[in-house]
């Protein structure tokens, strides 16, 4: 049976409702507790096709009361002229942003445990996604997030039926808030951050990718907060190389906003944990994690894969959702950072390049 580890005291922790950290404190990953199989996906047009390759995906057979169909989102080249730069349309997804992927596997988890009610914190996107599983798997949710949020993933949010707790301060203040309402209600934490599981659904986008080039790409452009997609694609292609179904890690560059770039500083800086940095205010509020906790493991998933972190200015992500429009895709204005960041990159003649669109437009103003 899978077990959690913690990435500090090394004990492990049995997987329940309640624990969401170890006692000591420390962030608890996955033990892994049989090889994953990439031999045996199904023809289901969703996720769940990978549930061999998630860990104890098999065993979370309650998927079926709780899927939306997310996953199997289209790969398009973006321009005739750039036909090796791929755009992954992650906005065609239920609640019309990438989170789904994490969501729906957590929200599994949280129903076979037999979970009746669960709090998450949310910049937005995931607060929506867990809304919205939440509600298909008849489990009451409350979400906490900024009352700066964007009152369009507010009305989302209130429209699945959960109930939501805006709090005033920064982004650390609003998972603060939540940690604190879990340990008084004893409760079900649905959180991005430190629920192992939801980088096992988002792990599926880096499998998606490989089925539909039918190898590896060479560099993914990813944007960075708490790392939910950057650890997804690290964890992803890492086991499809140890699967030998790749023969090459892809480069993970990873983007942050100047006003908020923590990861950023550390990687330049050549640490291996980010400091608390202050948030200057940017406009894309989804990736404006100023503390991010799991900052260990994003900044190794980046330099393992010989990647790089850019940082990008306000002027250029909104020029760059405004070209992105010009070319038919209409995003938030967080995703549209991936854009600008590319258009920053300096690539290689030839080179193949994946681009998520993580989340639709009318998500933001």
């Amino acid at each position: 049976m899978t077990h959690y580890i913690c990435s500090v005291c090394k004990g492990t922790n049995p997987i329940q409702a309640t624990r969401w950290k170890c006692e000591c404190g420390g962030l608890l990953n996955l033990v892994k507790s049989k090889a994953n199989s990439q031999n045996k996906w199904t023809s289901h047009p969703s996720i769940w096709r990978y549930a061999s390759s998630v860990d104890a995906g098999e065993d979370l057979r309650a998927w079926p009361s709780v899927t939306l169909g997310e996953g199997q989102t289209p790969l398009l080249v973006l321009d005739e002229a750039e036909p090796n730069t791929f755009v992954k349309v992650e906005f065609m997804m239920p609640t019309l942003s990438f989170k789904d992927r994490g969501a729906a596997v957590v929200v599994t988890l949280a129903k076979q445990l037999g979970v009746k009610k669960m709090i998450a914190d949310s910049s937005g996107n995931a607060g929506t996604a867990f809304a919205a599983y939440s509600a298909r798997a008849g489990i009451e949710c409350d979400v906490y997030v900024s009352t700066e949020t964007s009152p369009k993933k507010l009305a989302q949010i209130k429209a699945h039926g959960a109930k939501v707790k805006a709090i005033k301060g920064t982004r650390e203040d609003v998972a603060e808030a939540a940690q604190l309402a879990v340990e008084e209600e004893q409760v079900f934490y649905a959180s991005h951050v430190y629920n192992p599981y939801f980088y096992e659904g988002t792990k599926t986008y880096a499998f998606e990718i490989f089925e539909q080039l039918k190898k590896a790409p060479d560099t993914v452009m990813v944007p960075v907060g708490n790392g939910t997609l950057v650890l997804g694609v690290y964890y992803g292609f890492k086991e499809l190389l140890e699967a030998k179904k790749i023969d090459r890690m892809p480069k993970i560059v990873a983007i942050q906003a100047e006003k908020c770039a923590p990861l950023a500083k550390a990687f330049e800086n050549q640490e291996m944990t980010a400091m608390p940095v202050m948030n200057e205010g940017t406009l894309a509020e989804g990736i404006a994690i100023a503390a991010p906790a799991r900052s260990k493991q994003i900044l190794e998933a980046i330099r393992k894969s010989e990647g790089k972190i850019i940082t990008v200015g306000e002027e250029e992500i909104i020029e760059a959702r405004k070209i992105l429009a010009s070319k038919g895709f209409y995003v938030e204005i967080t995703s549209a950072i991936n854009y600008a960041g590319y258009l920053e990159y300096s690539k290689s003649k030839d080179e193949v390049i994946i681009i998520p669109l993580c989340g639709a437009g009318i998500k933001s103003n």
